[in-house]
């Protein structure tokens, strides 16, 4: 499935986090929603990037922040806690959420391919999608995510 794009209809959810509650996109009407997909719990650049959003988190209170991956309820609630992580993980063990918004696919990592999660954030608002993020920078994502709020708010 081709990646989503931004103006595109954010596939809705319903996915448990590490706590076992289940959480689903339309629980955030109204509501801004950044939605990154990771591919592995406790690897250099996931562990990196969840930091960045947690050390940003004040600074992102205005919005709804998500990481979905396909590692297990247990490995998230490891992670979670390990890194004091303020925002829901949700796991999507067969990548079923995944392949609907388009970032799990074909990877090439020192020239071996495999399948798996493609580092992706997207910013959803009223069931849309708003922004994507392809290229993410793991130690600076809240500052790109926040320069594209500023940005989406002086165009409104």
């Amino acid at each position: 499935m081709k990646m989503l794009k931004p103006g595109d209809k954010a596939p809705n959810f319903s996915l448990k986090n590490s706590a076992g509650k289940t959480v689903k996109l339309s629980d955030f009407k109204g509501k801004k929603v950044v939605l990154y997909f990771y591919p592995k719990d406790d690897t250099p650049g996931c562990t990196a990037e969840a930091c960045n959003l947690r050390d940003n988190f004040p600074k992102l209170k205005s919005l709804v922040v998500l990481g979905i991956s396909m590692d297990s309820s247990e490995s998230h609630k490891n992670f979670s806690e390990k890194y004091s992580l303020p925002f829901s993980l949700l796991f999507d063990p067969k990548g079923v959420i995944c392949k609907k918004y388009g970032v799990y696919g074909q990877k090439n990592i020192y020239g071996r391919k495999y399948e798996g999660i493609k580092r992706t954030t997207f910013i959803i608002e009223d069931g849309k999608i708003k922004h994507v993020f392809e290229k993410v920078d793991v130690s600076n994502h809240a500052n790109e995510i926040l320069i594209v709020e500023d940005i989406s708010f002086c165009t409104k």
